[in-house]
């Protein structure tokens, strides 16, 4: 067992604090009541933007690899529409080996041997699908449960349903890295049209966490404080005399932006980490990389935070497959397994639902030249949760012979939706909000099924 080291004592006890005073009526961060016990007091989604391809990571297909450089089945193909290759394009076996882990046998590639270290924590799930087949739309699909852009994320709703139990940090953090952000952007963790208090916030890893967090030249705590009090006051009565939800978003915003002054400087300083936290994670104080945002997430939930999210936009390999998802696997692999390991150690894992995937799967033709790329695939893709209340050690679903079709418990988006809001304790058809004359929700009017069989 790793030593568990320093924490966010300070910022988890100011949180405890100032929680009566979080209660007031007018403000939208504090703690509420789900509609019955949940599981779950905080998720942190770990989004492989760019789709991972199953084939290399977690879905084994042996008949693949036995059909590799031949055409598919005409009948597969009858109403598939692929992105950008031709459909008819020749079938391309996995480029790893795999081997199977811990008592519950899960097969998982060499890519990735930190996750194979705790596949008996997994509840990895071989049979999602999705509606979109291009990035943004499903990006945005996946976090915010439809394919147009301006409806509330999973984290949103989240904080909307459960409140923060952090007074000092934001309920809902953002992480970005990779090669670039996600294509479905600032939508992808945004409000929609619930107030604006609920969408995330995002952190940078390296240097000031928010730009502009310190005070400029000649304005002290004193006068900052001073001039804080009398505009909060102002907007208090405004808020008083129109109820406008906003309004209460800007007194948060600008007491959040206050407090953080401490208390962010202190949530990245990681050289209060042991040093066995820090070799667990493989990450250097000072660094930037996907494995210290994991270790940044712990002290968030640690904190008080509801809903960590860390993007890492590398995963779209139409091309250089092999090369390009070794990479992306060296960049992820420990900092996804030393997350779970240190949550479970501490005793936060239990009540904390780690969520691991991207926006679809790849396609079990080739694209690109070589033999070496995947295209988008929507129709079959593996994702993995942990902790939360979720049956461990545990291969859900899976897909016909060439890995094309989620043939076994297919699990769509909304399914997914609908089993974490059960986890977080609440009831997907009654968690609403009313908007343009509808009672809006995450899983939309289609119908959506919590996954029971998943859980433990």
């Amino acid at each position: 067992m790793q030593d568990c080291g320093v924490g966010l004592g300070s910022i988890a006890l100011a949180s405890l604090i100032n929680e009566s005073a979080a209660s007031t009526a007018d403000d939208p961060m504090a703690v509420k009541k789900p509609h019955f016990p949940g599981k779950v007091k905080n998720v942190i989604l770990l989004f492989m933007a760019g789709a991972p391809s199953q084939f290399e990571l977690f879905d084994n297909k042996p008949e693949l690899a036995k059909f590799d450089g031949q055409l598919p089945p005409a009948e597969l193909l009858e109403g598939y529409r692929a992105a950008f290759i031709n459909p008819n394009s020749k079938l391309l076996g996995p480029k790893f080996k795999f081997a199977k882990h811990g008592q519950s046998g899960a097969e998982i590639s060499e890519l990735l041997p930190h996750t194979a270290k705790v596949a008996d924590d997994l509840t990895i799930i071989k049979s999602m699908k999705t509606d979109a087949f291009n990035h943004a739309p499903a990006q945005i699909m996946m976090n915010t449960g439809s394919q147009l852009f301006g409806k509330p994320s999973l984290g949103a709703w989240s904080l909307y349903g459960l409140g923060s139990e952090s007074r000092d940090l934001p309920g809902f953090v953002v992480f970005s890295s990779g090669t670039k952000g996600p294509s479905g952007g600032s939508s992808n963790w945004g409000s929609g049209y619930l107030p604006t208090v609920y969408q995330g916030v995002q952190l940078r890893s390296v240097g000031d966490p928010v730009l502009y967090l310190s005070n400029p030249a000649g304005i002290d705590s004193r006068v900052q404080r001073d001039s804080l009090d009398a505009i909060s006051e102002l907007n208090r009565q405004r808020l008083a005399v129109t109820g406008d939800p906003e309004i209460a978003t800007r007194i948060n915003s600008f007491e959040m932006a206050y407090r953080m002054q401490s208390s962010a400087p202190e949530l990245m300083d990681i050289s209060t980490e042991t040093q066995s936290t820090l070799d667990l994670y493989g990450v250097k104080p000072g660094d930037s990389s996907f494995a210290k945002n994991c270790l940044l997430a712990r002290r968030l939930v640690e904190g008080g935070t509801r809903f960590v999210q860390l993007f890492h936009e590398a995963w779209d390999q139409h091309g250089n497959l092999t090369k390009d998802i070794k990479k992306n696997c060296l960049a992820t692999d420990q900092g996804c397994a030393a997350l779970i390991q240190d949550l479970k150690q501490r005793g936060m894992l239990d009540e904390t639902l780690v969520i691991w995937g991207g926006e679809f799967g790849r396609t079990p033709m080739v694209q690109g030249g070589g033999n070496d790329g995947r295209d988008h695939h929507p129709n079959a893709f593996t994702m993995w949760m942990a902790g939360g209340g979720m049956k461990p050690g545990i291969t859900y679903g899976g897909t016909d012979d060439l890995g094309f079709n989620s043939v076994i418990d297919p699990i769509h988006v909304r399914d997914l939706h609908a089993t974490i809001l059960h986890q977080l304790g609440f009831d997907h058809q009654r968690l609403t909000f009313k908007f343009q004359g509808l009672e809006q929700r995450l899983t939309g009017v289609e119908e959506a099924h919590v996954i029971d069989n998943i859980l433990a």
